[in-house]
């Protein structure tokens, strides 16, 4: 297990994990809405279930070791590291590393929210009448229905379409207010 990846007061976090329970495009889509509004990230799939991308995976960086280049931004902006099918719990020394070389790590978690890094967790929910209310703050992506949050957290305005097809598309958004609110999910206390 890798030592938490805390903050002070006042102080950014560096590494978080995402976790959408109750909607998978919700799941896909946050942890790069996360990484885009830190600047220059990387996001690493800890789904072994989760969406391909294209690239060296982790189970790739575990079975061959990663690169120099791999350990630390090459350039500015977000990087993408795909599952490819292996146990998060055996990616925690890769993972500790790349967390050690990158400005800002973003783990999307599996549903089920078990993982072998010991991070602060970002649930993320969409905002229904249906929506349980987690057992500390949340992320709330707003939806169709026009209603406050449950609990404490971040309430997210919706997405323009424009910045969805972006983002499944691979390309840095435009101007968005949705990423710009998302900056915020890097300052709250999720601890």
């Amino acid at each position: 297990m890798l030592p938490r990846s805390g903050s002070t007061r006042g102080e950014a976090l560096a590494a978080l994990a995402t976790w959408a329970p109750e909607d998978g495009t919700l799941g896909a889509l946050a942890p790069l809405a996360l990484a885009c509004a830190a600047g220059t990230a990387l996001v690493v799939d800890l789904d072994p279930r989760g969406p391909i991308y294209p690239g060296r995976t982790l189970a790739d960086l575990i079975d061959e070791g990663p690169t120099g280049g791999e350990l630390r931004p090459q350039r500015v902006g977000v990087a993408v590291l795909g599952n490819g099918g292996v146990d998060p719990e055996n990616a925690a020394e890769v993972i500790g590393a790349l967390i050690e070389g990158w400005p800002s790590v973003v783990l999307r978690l599996p549903a089920a929210r078990t993982c072998g890094v010991d991070v602060d967790v970002v649930p993320v929910l969409l905002l229904s009448p249906f929506v349980r209310r987690p057992a500390g703050p949340a992320v709330y992506q707003r939806s169709l229905w026009r209603m406050d949050a449950p609990g404490p957290g971040l309430v997210l305005p919706r997405p323009a379409a424009a910045t969805i097809r972006a983002l499944t598309r691979g390309v840095r958004p435009g101007p968005s207010r949705w990423i710009r609110a998302w900056a915020d999910v890097w300052e709250l206390p999720w601890g």
